[in-house]
């Protein structure tokens, strides 16, 4: 049995337990998936603030819902699709559009582990320049892209899922994900071609 396989087992024992009235259960997937869904919310929401609303948000609408959840699909799957969700309807509510994403997943490596504030000192000024140059490049590029492209290009480079598991989330087929993770990537290509 796979790792995921395992967690998927793991999950859904709890979600039965849930659905059987143990409460505290559910506080067991909170914890375990409480930061990861933070990070999924951030390139959209992007305010640490409202990220946490938003997260909370979608643990109670996962709450209120669990009673209807088959397993069909993994928790985490189903718990994305709603954080998801959450966060367009947030955006909505606040009439805005998603913000951009501060931290490019290629620029991670040049962080501190300061909560990604500030960048290790290791090149040149004009190798630093270029490097930002090119990640403002590819913020605005994310920022602009239809929202079904924004989703998966985000699911897919910065909480590293696989085709299956975004289709699962954005609720369509493996082909239509792959042509949407394609289109995002060619319209950032497009955009940093004249920086590289």
């Amino acid at each position: 049995m796979s790792d995921n396989e395992s967690q998927n087992k793991i999950d859904l024992e709890i979600v039965r337990r849930v659905q059987r009235g143990d409460k505290n259960a559910f506080d067991l997937l909170v914890i375990k998936y409480q930061h990861k869904l933070a990070q999924l919310v951030l390139p959209y929401v992007h305010d640490r603030d409202d990220v946490l609303d938003v997260v909370q948000e979608s643990f109670i609408k996962a709450y209120k819902a669990l009673p209807g959840f088959r397993g069909d699909s993994a928790f985490y799957t189903w718990l994305y699709r709603i954080a998801i969700n959450t966060s367009k309807n947030y955006l909505t509510a606040q009439s805005r559009r998603p913000p951009r994403s501060d931290v490019d997943a290629n620029d991670a490596e040049y962080y501190d582990d300061d909560g990604g504030s500030t960048m290790h000192d290791n090149t040149t000024p004009e190798a630093n320049l270029a490097k930002q140059q090119i990640k403002e490049a590819i913020d605005r590029a994310i920022a602009n892209l239809p929202e079904e492209l924004k989703v998966a290009i985000t699911l897919r480079e910065f909480e590293a899922m696989s085709y299956d598991e975004i289709a699962n989330v954005m609720d369509c087929p493996v082909g239509t994900v792959r042509s949407r993770i394609f289109r995002a990537r060619e319209t950032i290509d497009n955009e940093i071609k004249d920086l590289l």
